[in-house]
Protein backbone atom coordinates (compact mmCIF):
# COMPACT_ATOMS: atom_id res chain seq x y z
CA UNK A 1 0.00 0.00 0.00
CA UNK A 2 2.80 1.85 0.60
CA UNK A 3 4.58 1.34 -2.13
CA UNK A 4 7.63 -0.52 -0.96
CA UNK A 5 8.74 -3.90 -2.16
CA UNK A 6 9.83 -7.09 -0.39
CA UNK A 7 11.42 -10.44 -1.22
CA UNK A 8 8.86 -12.47 0.29
CA UNK A 9 10.06 -16.24 1.82
CA UNK A 10 6.49 -16.95 3.64
CA UNK A 11 4.44 -16.86 0.52
CA UNK A 12 0.93 -16.95 2.19
CA UNK A 13 2.01 -19.53 4.27
CA UNK A 14 3.57 -21.90 1.41
CA UNK A 15 0.75 -21.54 -1.11
CA UNK A 16 2.82 -19.65 -3.35
CA UNK A 17 4.61 -22.06 -5.06
CA UNK A 18 5.68 -21.11 -8.23
CA UNK A 19 5.88 -17.25 -7.75
CA UNK A 20 3.59 -14.66 -6.86
CA UNK A 21 1.15 -13.48 -9.87
CA UNK A 22 2.88 -16.74 -11.94
CA UNK A 23 1.53 -16.04 -15.90
CA UNK A 24 1.21 -19.76 -16.88
CA UNK A 25 -1.38 -20.06 -13.52
CA UNK A 26 -3.39 -16.73 -14.32
CA UNK A 27 -3.37 -17.19 -17.61
CA UNK A 28 -5.25 -20.64 -17.09
CA UNK A 29 -7.92 -19.14 -14.51
CA UNK A 30 -8.45 -15.69 -16.49
CA UNK A 31 -8.90 -17.93 -19.80
CA UNK A 32 -11.59 -19.94 -17.86
CA UNK A 33 -13.41 -17.43 -16.22
CA UNK A 34 -14.77 -16.76 -19.91
CA UNK A 35 -15.60 -19.69 -20.41
CA UNK A 36 -17.36 -19.78 -16.76
CA UNK A 37 -16.65 -20.74 -13.33
CA UNK A 38 -19.08 -23.05 -12.11
CA UNK A 39 -21.69 -25.04 -14.13
CA UNK A 40 -24.62 -27.10 -13.60
CA UNK A 41 -22.87 -29.96 -14.59
CA UNK A 42 -19.72 -31.27 -13.60
CA UNK A 43 -16.91 -30.35 -15.75
CA UNK A 44 -14.11 -32.57 -17.41
CA UNK A 45 -11.57 -30.47 -15.75
CA UNK A 46 -12.32 -32.37 -12.14
CA UNK A 47 -11.80 -35.74 -14.44
CA UNK A 48 -8.60 -34.18 -16.03
CA UNK A 49 -7.27 -33.39 -12.11
CA UNK A 50 -8.31 -36.53 -10.62
CA UNK A 51 -6.29 -38.59 -13.29
CA UNK A 52 -3.35 -35.92 -13.08
CA UNK A 53 -3.36 -36.57 -9.14
CA UNK A 54 -3.67 -40.40 -9.54
CA UNK A 55 -0.37 -40.24 -11.73
CA UNK A 56 1.81 -38.03 -9.26
CA UNK A 57 0.63 -39.25 -5.89
CA UNK A 58 1.20 -42.75 -4.67
CA UNK A 59 -1.55 -42.82 -2.79
CA UNK A 60 -4.01 -41.45 -5.19
CA UNK A 61 -6.74 -43.74 -6.90
CA UNK A 62 -9.66 -41.56 -6.54
CA UNK A 63 -9.96 -37.67 -5.27
CA UNK A 64 -12.69 -35.59 -3.44
CA UNK A 65 -12.21 -32.01 -4.10
CA UNK A 66 -12.24 -28.73 -1.45
CA UNK A 67 -11.37 -25.56 -1.10
CA UNK A 68 -9.01 -25.23 1.52
CA UNK A 69 -7.22 -27.57 4.06
CA UNK A 70 -9.27 -27.45 6.90
CA UNK A 71 -11.73 -28.33 5.01
CA UNK A 72 -10.05 -31.09 3.40
CA UNK A 73 -9.19 -32.72 6.49
CA UNK A 74 -12.81 -32.33 8.07
CA UNK A 75 -13.73 -34.26 4.52
CA UNK A 76 -10.91 -36.80 5.26
CA UNK A 77 -11.98 -37.45 9.15
CA UNK A 78 -15.48 -37.92 7.95
CA UNK A 79 -14.69 -40.69 5.42
CA UNK A 80 -12.19 -42.19 7.84
CA UNK A 81 -14.85 -42.62 10.05
CA UNK A 82 -17.79 -43.92 7.59
CA UNK A 83 -15.47 -46.54 6.15
CA UNK A 84 -14.43 -48.12 9.38
CA UNK A 85 -17.40 -47.39 11.53
CA UNK A 86 -15.05 -45.93 14.27
CA UNK A 87 -15.00 -42.92 15.94
CA UNK A 88 -11.29 -41.77 17.82
CA UNK A 89 -9.06 -40.13 15.61
CA UNK A 90 -5.50 -40.34 16.06
CA UNK A 91 -3.20 -37.13 15.29
CA UNK A 92 -0.22 -35.54 15.42
CA UNK A 93 0.06 -31.83 13.75
CA UNK A 94 -2.19 -29.35 12.67
CA UNK A 95 -5.06 -30.26 10.90
CA UNK A 96 -7.35 -26.61 10.75
CA UNK A 97 -10.10 -24.98 12.88
CA UNK A 98 -13.13 -27.76 12.70
CA UNK A 99 -14.91 -29.29 15.67
CA UNK A 100 -13.62 -32.90 15.15
CA UNK A 101 -10.18 -31.58 15.23
CA UNK A 102 -10.46 -28.59 17.68
CA UNK A 103 -12.07 -30.96 20.28
CA UNK A 104 -8.53 -31.79 21.22
CA UNK A 105 -8.24 -29.15 22.93
CA UNK A 106 -10.07 -30.31 25.69
CA UNK A 107 -7.63 -32.92 26.42
CA UNK A 108 -3.78 -32.33 27.18
CA UNK A 109 -1.22 -32.29 24.77
CA UNK A 110 1.28 -35.79 26.07
CA UNK A 111 4.65 -33.96 26.43
CA UNK A 112 3.67 -30.76 27.63
CA UNK A 113 0.99 -31.22 29.62
CA UNK A 114 -0.78 -27.83 28.30
CA UNK A 115 -3.52 -27.68 25.04
CA UNK A 116 -2.91 -29.40 22.24
CA UNK A 117 -2.62 -26.57 20.83
CA UNK A 118 -1.24 -23.41 23.05
CA UNK A 119 -2.65 -20.15 22.73
CA UNK A 120 -6.03 -21.42 21.80
CA UNK A 121 -8.99 -22.42 23.45
CA UNK A 122 -11.70 -24.44 22.46
CA UNK A 123 -14.65 -21.85 22.30
CA UNK A 124 -17.84 -22.58 20.82
CA UNK A 125 -16.46 -26.48 20.25
CA UNK A 126 -19.25 -28.96 21.45
CA UNK A 127 -17.52 -30.68 25.05
CA UNK A 128 -19.04 -34.17 24.02
CA UNK A 129 -16.69 -34.08 21.05
CA UNK A 130 -13.91 -34.87 24.15
CA UNK A 131 -12.27 -37.58 23.61
CA UNK A 132 -12.82 -38.09 20.19
CA UNK A 133 -9.71 -36.78 19.03
CA UNK A 134 -6.57 -37.92 20.65
CA UNK A 135 -2.87 -36.06 20.14
CA UNK A 136 0.17 -38.62 20.04
CA UNK A 137 3.88 -37.63 19.60
CA UNK A 138 5.33 -37.41 16.27
CA UNK A 139 8.46 -39.69 16.20
CA UNK A 140 7.45 -41.57 19.40
CA UNK A 141 6.28 -45.12 17.50
CA UNK A 142 6.14 -46.83 21.29
CA UNK A 143 3.67 -43.84 22.41
CA UNK A 144 1.66 -44.21 19.52
CA UNK A 145 1.04 -48.14 19.65
CA UNK A 146 0.25 -47.50 23.49
CA UNK A 147 -2.40 -45.21 22.16
CA UNK A 148 -3.52 -47.41 19.68
CA UNK A 149 -3.75 -50.68 22.78
CA UNK A 150 -5.96 -48.17 25.01
CA UNK A 151 -8.53 -47.86 22.52
CA UNK A 152 -8.13 -51.50 20.58
CA UNK A 153 -11.17 -51.62 18.02
CA UNK A 154 -12.36 -48.68 18.35
CA UNK A 155 -9.60 -45.62 16.10
CA UNK A 156 -10.94 -44.82 12.43
CA UNK A 157 -7.77 -42.95 11.78
CA UNK A 158 -4.24 -41.78 12.57
CA UNK A 159 -3.97 -38.93 10.76
CA UNK A 160 -0.61 -36.90 10.92
CA UNK A 161 1.70 -34.31 9.00
CA UNK A 162 4.63 -36.88 8.01
CA UNK A 163 7.30 -34.18 8.48
CA UNK A 164 8.00 -30.58 8.46
CA UNK A 165 11.58 -29.31 8.66
CA UNK A 166 12.94 -32.78 10.14
CA UNK A 167 13.35 -36.06 8.82
CA UNK A 168 11.59 -38.55 10.56
CA UNK A 169 13.49 -40.78 12.69
CA UNK A 170 14.77 -44.25 10.76
CA UNK A 171 11.32 -46.27 9.69
CA UNK A 172 9.19 -44.20 11.65
CA UNK A 173 6.60 -43.21 8.89
CA UNK A 174 6.85 -47.35 7.92
CA UNK A 175 6.08 -48.73 11.45
CA UNK A 176 3.27 -45.80 12.07
CA UNK A 177 1.72 -47.60 8.84
CA UNK A 178 2.23 -51.05 9.90
CA UNK A 179 0.34 -49.77 13.23
CA UNK A 180 -1.97 -48.68 11.23
CA UNK A 181 -2.27 -52.32 9.16
CA UNK A 182 -2.46 -54.06 12.81
CA UNK A 183 -5.22 -51.81 14.53
CA UNK A 184 -7.16 -51.42 11.34
CA UNK A 185 -6.79 -47.82 11.09
CA UNK A 186 -6.88 -45.47 8.28
CA UNK A 187 -3.30 -43.62 7.71
CA UNK A 188 -3.91 -40.11 6.52
CA UNK A 189 -0.44 -38.15 5.75
CA UNK A 190 -1.49 -34.18 5.64
CA UNK A 191 0.68 -33.18 3.03
CA UNK A 192 -1.39 -29.57 3.11
CA UNK A 193 1.72 -27.63 4.69
CA UNK A 194 4.82 -29.54 2.94
CA UNK A 195 3.10 -29.52 -0.50
CA UNK A 196 4.94 -30.73 -3.54
CA UNK A 197 8.01 -28.65 -2.52
CA UNK A 198 9.90 -31.89 -1.64
CA UNK A 199 8.73 -33.73 -5.03
CA UNK A 200 5.89 -33.39 -7.25
CA UNK A 201 3.43 -35.73 -4.92
CA UNK A 202 4.70 -34.63 -1.89
CA UNK A 203 6.77 -36.18 1.37
CA UNK A 204 4.89 -39.64 0.48
CA UNK A 205 7.01 -39.43 -2.58
CA UNK A 206 9.96 -38.20 -1.43
CA UNK A 207 10.49 -41.13 1.70
CA UNK A 208 8.83 -43.88 -0.20
CA UNK A 209 5.87 -43.72 2.46
CA UNK A 210 2.12 -44.58 0.92
CA UNK A 211 -0.57 -43.55 3.17
CA UNK A 212 -4.62 -44.43 2.87
CA UNK A 213 -5.37 -41.65 1.90
CA UNK A 214 -3.59 -37.75 1.61
CA UNK A 215 -4.93 -34.32 2.07
CA UNK A 216 -3.57 -31.52 0.26
CA UNK A 217 -3.96 -27.43 -0.45
CA UNK A 218 -2.12 -24.71 -0.28
CA UNK A 219 0.73 -25.33 -2.86
CA UNK A 220 -1.46 -27.52 -5.68
CA UNK A 221 -3.03 -24.51 -6.91
CA UNK A 222 -0.19 -21.19 -6.60
CA UNK A 223 -2.44 -19.34 -4.22
CA UNK A 224 -5.98 -20.05 -5.44
CA UNK A 225 -8.71 -21.77 -3.33
CA UNK A 226 -8.47 -25.02 -3.92
CA UNK A 227 -8.08 -28.33 -1.92
CA UNK A 228 -8.10 -32.25 -2.28
CA UNK A 229 -9.27 -35.55 -0.29
CA UNK A 230 -7.05 -38.43 -2.59
CA UNK A 231 -6.86 -42.36 -1.73
CA UNK A 232 -7.22 -45.79 -2.20
CA UNK A 233 -10.03 -46.79 -4.01
CA UNK A 234 -11.01 -49.32 -0.88
CA UNK A 235 -10.74 -46.33 1.48
CA UNK A 236 -12.30 -43.81 -0.75
CA UNK A 237 -15.04 -45.45 -2.45
CA UNK A 238 -17.18 -45.90 0.29
CA UNK A 239 -17.49 -41.57 0.41
CA UNK A 240 -20.14 -42.20 -2.55
CA UNK A 241 -22.46 -43.10 0.09
CA UNK A 242 -21.81 -40.80 2.45
CA UNK A 243 -23.16 -36.97 2.47
CA UNK A 244 -20.37 -34.71 1.37
CA UNK A 245 -20.96 -32.03 -0.54
CA UNK A 246 -20.40 -28.05 -1.30
CA UNK A 247 -21.43 -25.82 -4.75
CA UNK A 248 -18.37 -24.42 -4.74
CA UNK A 249 -15.95 -27.38 -4.31
CA UNK A 250 -15.61 -28.05 -8.12
CA UNK A 251 -15.80 -24.83 -9.47
CA UNK A 252 -13.72 -24.45 -12.43
CA UNK A 253 -11.13 -21.94 -11.46
CA UNK A 254 -9.46 -23.70 -8.90
CA UNK A 255 -9.38 -26.78 -11.17
CA UNK A 256 -7.68 -25.00 -13.71
CA UNK A 257 -5.09 -23.50 -11.42
CA UNK A 258 -4.25 -26.87 -9.76
CA UNK A 259 -3.86 -28.66 -13.31
CA UNK A 260 -1.80 -25.69 -14.19
CA UNK A 261 0.02 -25.79 -11.39
CA UNK A 262 1.51 -29.41 -11.49
CA UNK A 263 2.11 -29.06 -15.14
CA UNK A 264 4.04 -25.90 -14.83
CA UNK A 265 6.08 -27.91 -11.53
CA UNK A 266 6.88 -30.76 -13.83
CA UNK A 267 7.96 -28.70 -16.46
CA UNK A 268 10.20 -26.55 -14.84
CA UNK A 269 12.13 -29.21 -12.97
CA UNK A 270 10.71 -27.85 -9.48
CA UNK A 271 12.82 -30.81 -7.33
CA UNK A 272 15.90 -30.12 -8.25
CA UNK A 273 15.30 -26.17 -8.50
CA UNK A 274 13.92 -25.95 -4.95
CA UNK A 275 16.67 -27.99 -3.27
CA UNK A 276 18.96 -25.75 -4.86
CA UNK A 277 17.22 -22.61 -3.59
CA UNK A 278 17.24 -23.83 -0.12
CA UNK A 279 21.00 -25.10 -0.13
CA UNK A 280 22.20 -21.99 -1.31
CA UNK A 281 19.85 -19.87 1.05
CA UNK A 282 21.08 -22.03 3.94
CA UNK A 283 24.37 -21.93 2.91
CA UNK A 284 24.61 -18.02 2.33
CA UNK A 285 22.98 -17.43 5.71
CA UNK A 286 24.86 -19.58 7.73
CA UNK A 287 27.84 -18.12 6.30
CA UNK A 288 26.30 -14.98 7.23
CA UNK A 289 26.05 -15.79 11.05
CA UNK A 290 30.11 -17.07 11.50
CA UNK A 291 30.93 -13.83 9.74
CA UNK A 292 29.08 -12.40 12.79
CA UNK A 293 30.08 -14.90 15.13
CA UNK A 294 26.60 -15.13 16.44
CA UNK A 295 25.75 -19.28 17.38
CA UNK A 296 22.99 -20.96 15.83
CA UNK A 297 22.60 -22.55 12.05
CA UNK A 298 19.85 -22.06 9.70
CA UNK A 299 19.20 -25.89 9.03
CA UNK A 300 16.16 -28.18 8.23
CA UNK A 301 15.08 -29.70 4.92
CA UNK A 302 15.94 -27.24 1.77
CA UNK A 303 12.08 -26.74 1.15
CA UNK A 304 11.57 -25.36 4.98
CA UNK A 305 15.12 -24.41 6.17
CA UNK A 306 14.86 -23.08 9.49
CA UNK A 307 16.94 -20.42 11.64
CA UNK A 308 17.80 -21.76 15.36
CA UNK A 309 19.79 -19.41 17.33
CA UNK A 310 21.45 -20.26 20.74
CA UNK A 311 21.09 -18.27 23.26
CA UNK A 312 22.09 -17.85 26.81
CA UNK A 313 18.48 -17.45 28.15
CA UNK A 314 15.77 -19.23 26.15
CA UNK A 315 13.87 -15.94 27.46
CA UNK A 316 15.09 -14.31 25.40
CA UNK A 317 14.11 -15.90 21.96
CA UNK A 318 10.84 -13.51 22.00
CA UNK A 319 12.59 -10.85 21.27
CA UNK A 320 15.31 -12.29 19.50
CA UNK A 321 12.99 -13.76 16.67
CA UNK A 322 10.99 -10.50 16.90
CA UNK A 323 14.33 -8.16 16.36
CA UNK A 324 15.45 -10.50 13.25
CA UNK A 325 11.90 -10.16 11.66
CA UNK A 326 11.71 -6.66 12.15
CA UNK A 327 15.24 -5.73 11.03
CA UNK A 328 15.10 -7.96 8.16
CA UNK A 329 11.08 -6.13 7.11
CA UNK A 330 13.07 -2.58 7.52
CA UNK A 331 15.54 -3.84 5.05
CA UNK A 332 12.87 -5.00 2.89
CA UNK A 333 12.89 -9.05 3.25
CA UNK A 334 9.38 -10.29 4.53
CA UNK A 335 10.20 -13.90 6.44
CA UNK A 336 10.08 -15.74 9.28
CA UNK A 337 12.45 -17.98 11.20
CA UNK A 338 12.12 -19.83 8.42
CA UNK A 339 11.56 -19.72 4.65
CA UNK A 340 9.60 -21.03 1.90
CA UNK A 341 11.02 -20.08 -1.16
CA UNK A 342 9.00 -20.35 -4.58
CA UNK A 343 10.47 -20.97 -8.17
CA UNK A 344 10.36 -16.99 -8.84
CA UNK A 345 12.93 -16.72 -6.32
CA UNK A 346 16.98 -15.99 -7.86
CA UNK A 347 20.18 -16.53 -6.37
CA UNK A 348 20.40 -12.52 -6.31
CA UNK A 349 16.96 -12.74 -3.98
CA UNK A 350 19.19 -15.21 -1.86
CA UNK A 351 22.47 -12.96 -1.49
CA UNK A 352 20.46 -9.79 -0.58
CA UNK A 353 18.74 -11.79 2.09
CA UNK A 354 22.00 -13.20 3.40
CA UNK A 355 23.40 -9.56 3.18
CA UNK A 356 20.73 -8.33 5.30
CA UNK A 357 20.42 -11.10 7.71
CA UNK A 358 24.24 -10.14 8.29
CA UNK A 359 22.82 -7.07 9.16
CA UNK A 360 20.12 -8.33 11.50
CA UNK A 361 22.39 -10.74 13.08
CA UNK A 362 24.97 -8.03 13.90
CA UNK A 363 21.93 -5.93 15.81
CA UNK A 364 20.98 -8.78 17.90
CA UNK A 365 24.61 -9.87 18.83
CA UNK A 366 24.96 -6.40 19.87
CA UNK A 367 21.84 -6.39 22.00
CA UNK A 368 22.32 -9.19 23.49
CA UNK A 369 26.44 -8.28 24.54
CA UNK A 370 24.67 -4.73 26.08
CA UNK A 371 21.45 -6.17 27.24
CA UNK A 372 19.40 -3.36 25.24
CA UNK A 373 17.58 -6.01 23.30
CA UNK A 374 14.09 -5.04 24.52
CA UNK A 375 14.91 -0.74 23.64
CA UNK A 376 15.53 -2.22 20.28
CA UNK A 377 11.90 -3.39 19.90
CA UNK A 378 9.58 -1.15 17.51
CA UNK A 379 6.81 -3.57 17.53
CA UNK A 380 4.91 -6.21 19.74
CA UNK A 381 6.26 -9.49 20.69
CA UNK A 382 6.08 -12.56 17.92
CA UNK A 383 4.49 -15.67 18.64
CA UNK A 384 2.92 -18.66 17.31
CA UNK A 385 -0.40 -18.91 17.17
CA UNK A 386 -0.54 -22.80 18.20
CA UNK A 387 1.91 -25.29 18.48
CA UNK A 388 1.86 -27.76 15.50
CA UNK A 389 3.66 -30.75 17.51
CA UNK A 390 5.73 -32.04 14.00
CA UNK A 391 9.55 -31.21 13.60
Amino acid sequence: MDENEYIDWVNAVGAIILGHADAAVDGAVKAQIDRGSIFTLNSALEIELAELLNEVIPSSEMARYTKGGGEANALAARIARGVTGRNPILFSGYHGWHDWYQSANYLVDPESGEFPFAGIEPIGVPAQLAGTALPFVWGDLAGLRDLLRAHEGEVAAIMMEPMRSQLPPPGYLAGVKELAREYGAVLIFDEVSCGFRPRIGGVQAYLDVTPDMTVLAKAISNGYPMGAVVGSRAVMEPAGRMFISSSYWSDNLGLAASLTTILELDRRNSAQRFEELGTALSERINQALSDVGLPGACEGMFWNPVIQLDLPDESLRPAVNTIFIQEMARRGVHCNMSFKATLAHTLEDIERTAHCAAEAFALIKGGLESGDLQQMLDSDLTREPFRRLVR
